[in-house]
């Protein structure tokens, strides 16, 4: 069995006293999708901050490739090839569209902004407008398309469906599972579990701050008592 491309191993994530993040060790094969669902505040986004060398974890460690990158800067990260989609998009609005993607693309020459704007037409259209003038979706769009500019090995996509319309959705999971198809391995944060699950291949569910379940999506679906405890209603 090859090796897998993050390993992530008895990792703690803690604000002061407050600790979010416990014992949590969980490894993503190259080339899947995995997901970690779990209710708000279960301590999703604490883990893939600390992965992205956004956070700093208390303790444990997180392999890529093989390398230790627990202490590694997230911006150094992005070189390597692990970027993150951060909740709430974070897009700079008042600069255009198409500088948002050229500071996405940095340090890879900005090469690949031409295969964004043929995944997304509606920012070619629109790439001398402030990004700030997009929709919700659109936003979300533009914030894959600044992480896929860097070319990611591995692209961690933190509740990139949240606040978007059920149609919106559709079309962000569309995206999710072809950049998958295009051999872009990814890890998924989403509160809106079944949706998550249905898409991916492997899911952990998290519960204050732990790793409570583990399994193939299919079978954290089939299983009515993980379904009524943890993944509640579907958005």
């Amino acid at each position: 069995m090859s090796e897998p491309i993050l390993q992530v191993t008895d990792l703690h994530v803690a604000y002061g006293r407050v600790e979010a993040v416990r014992q949590v060790s969980f490894s993503i094969e190259t080339g899947s999708l995995v997901t970690l669902v779990g209710a708000n505040g279960a301590g999703k986004s604490s883990v893939i901050n600390a992965v992205s060398g956004i956070v700093r974890p208390r303790s444990g460690t997180v392999l890529f490739e093989g390398r230790d990158i627990t202490r590694t800067p997230s911006h150094r990260l992005v070189g390597q090839g692990l970027v993150q989609v951060p909740e709430g998009r974070q897009i700079l609005g008042t600069l255009t569209i198409e500088e948002n993607l050229q500071l996405g693309g940095w340090h890879a020459g900005g090469g690949r902004i031409g295969e964004i704007y043929e995944r997304f037409p509606v920012l070619h259209e629109r790439r001398d407008l402030p990004a700030g003038s997009l929709s919700g979706g659109e936003q979300q769009m533009l914030a894959i398309g600044r992480a896929l500019v860097a070319r990611p090995k591995l692209i961690l996509l933190d509740e990139p469906s949240m606040g978007l319309a059920p149609k919106v959705v559709d079309e962000v999971f569309r995206v999710i599972e072809e950049i998958r198809a295009g051999g872009t391995t990814v890890l998924l944060v989403e509160q809106n579990a079944r949706r998550a699950l249905r898409a991916a291949d492997h899911g952990y569910v998290l519960s204050s701050g732990e790793i409570v379940h583990e399994g193939s999506s299919a079978d954290l679906l089939a299983d009515d008592r993980i379904v009524q405890a943890y993944l509640g209603m579907e958005a």
